[in-house]
């Protein structure tokens, strides 16, 4: 990155208020420059694509695709982007499965406004960073989700766990009710899994769904 040059933040998070605060922060260095704002987790996964931002600022608790699972598709999308967590959690298995689906750093909620610039900028020149209270999860084994699934499967697969019916599905993925019920057949068969319940832990368990 050439020194004149800002880095460029696409931020997620489902409260308009949390994103406010986070932009002005982050613009109060001339370093930084906000591309975008996006209130769930498909849209950042969607304007990560067309704004192509060095850093995806995204909160781990989403509506509908959790932030896990977006990172985890920014990855395969956008490779160019780096994901920094943000979340109320302090919790181990968040950080692992963060990392397994790609993001490269994690801090709390409460770290300090200069915290959350200096890990911005870190990620975008290639470093990672972590709240230090959860830095030894990220040196721990964690359980990294087979790759069995398709990015198609794996979207069904969490909207079926967030409690939609195949026919809402469809209709928020452009499909027809008959294609959905035969991605849930292939998950199932590719998983061995078969019940519902079944599918929602193995689905929490990867960091699909919250």
């Amino acid at each position: 990155m050439q020194a004149m040059e800002r880095v460029r933040v696409l931020i997620v998070d489902d409260h308009t208020v949390v994103r406010r605060g986070l932009r002005k922060i982050l613009e109060s260095t001339p370093e930084i420059e906000v591309v975008g704002e996006v209130g769930d987790g498909s849209q950042a996964v969607t304007e990560a694509e067309q704004l192509h931002p060095d850093v995806v600022l995204m909160d781990v608790s989403l509506p509908g695709l959790n932030g896990i699972e977006a990172a985890r598709r920014i990855k395969a999308t956008t490779p160019g982007a780096r994901v920094l967590m943000l979340s109320m959690h302090a919790d181990e298995q968040y950080v692992r499965q963060s990392i397994s689906a790609g993001a490269k750093g994690y801090l709390l909620k409460d770290a300090d406004d200069q915290d959350l610039v200096e890990a911005v900028i870190a990620l975008c020149h290639g470093e990672t960073r972590y709240s230090g209270t959860l830095s030894r999860a990220v040196t721990a084994e964690g359980s990294r989700a087979p790759d069995v699934l398709s990015p198609r499967e794996r979207e069904v697969l969490a909207m079926i766990c967030s409690g939609r019916t195949n026919r809402e599905v469809a209709e928020e993925l452009g499909l027809s009710v008959n294609t959905v019920e035969t991605h849930r057949k292939h998950i199932i068969d590719k998983l061995d899994l078969h019940s519902t319940a079944e599918l929602v832990r193995y689905a929490i368990r990867h960091g699909m769904v919250s």
